[in-house]
């Protein structure tokens, strides 16, 4: 079963651009479908208030639990004192499976990193570069599953992403993601030196096509049991599903 790990949904309440505005799913779920992705990883777009944006991805989980997962989507900073609430809330009422934080909202904090312990969720924390992050998550925090994704950069840092195949390798609860990952030689040398067990196959959809992300993990030319971990068997351990 193929799953992608990253897909923003739902409302959005900016004008800024697609990433904090609406995120339909209709065009996004035609191109998965024909990728053959099984199921997907739903979290919010950019929102100025994640209690609101985490109701609206749960409908869409709930209107077809089979086919999605959701994540709860926190800002470190905005929501300290009530993080742990929030992500009961997640848990409890809607079933949801990780939390999602992104650096350029707020860095990633011990606050939510502690209510991840609590609740034994994986953290998709995107560092937005800042990756030597990884090393504190890992020595404060190993017991808890860190995903950072695009390699650590979405921008296409090469010295961030080149440096976070270091954390990979080094660190077990450090993962990463191949979403937006453009320097296919990096994707490749992470795969290598840290093993298929590292790395999650995601899309960054709506907004970056499933089935051209997917194809990416392909052209790996992994053996079979390699390419399963990466396109669904490394999500379902690190969400405790398997």
């Amino acid at each position: 079963m193929i799953i992608d790990c990253h897909c923003h949904a739902g409302p959005g309440d900016g004008l800024s651009g697609p990433w904090d505005s609406d995120a339909p799913l209709q065009a996004y779920l035609r191109r998965a479908q024909t990728a053959g992705i099984a199921r997907s990883v739903l979290f919010a777009a950019f929102h100025s208030d994640y209690a609101i944006a985490n109701h609206g991805v749960a409908r869409l989980v709930a209107s077809d639990p089979q086919r999605f997962y959701g994540f709860a989507f926190v800002h470190a900073r905005r929501d300290r004192g009530r993080i742990q609430d929030m992500v009961r809330t997640a848990v409890e009422r809607y079933g949801f499976v990780g939390i999602k934080a992104h650096r350029l909202d707020s860095r990633i904090s011990g606050e939510l990193c502690e209510a991840a312990r609590f609740f034994g969720l994986p953290v998709l924390y995107d560092p937005a570069g800042e990756v030597a992050v990884a090393e504190l998550l890992a020595q404060q925090y190993p017991d808890v599953n860190f995903i950072l994704p695009h390699l650590g950069s979405f921008g296409d840092d090469w010295a961030a992403q080149l440096a976070l195949i270091d954390h990979l390798v080094r660190h077990p609860n450090i993962h990463t993601d191949s979403s937006g990952v453009r320097r296919f030689d990096l994707l490749q040398q992470a795969v290598r030196r840290a093993g298929p067990h590292k790395v999650l196959f995601g899309s960054d959809g709506p907004w970056l096509h499933p089935g051209l992300e997917l194809h990416k993990i392909e052209l790996l030319g992994l053996p079979p049991l390699d390419a399963a971990l990466i396109t669904g068997g490394n999500f379902l351990r690190l969400a405790r599903l398997a």
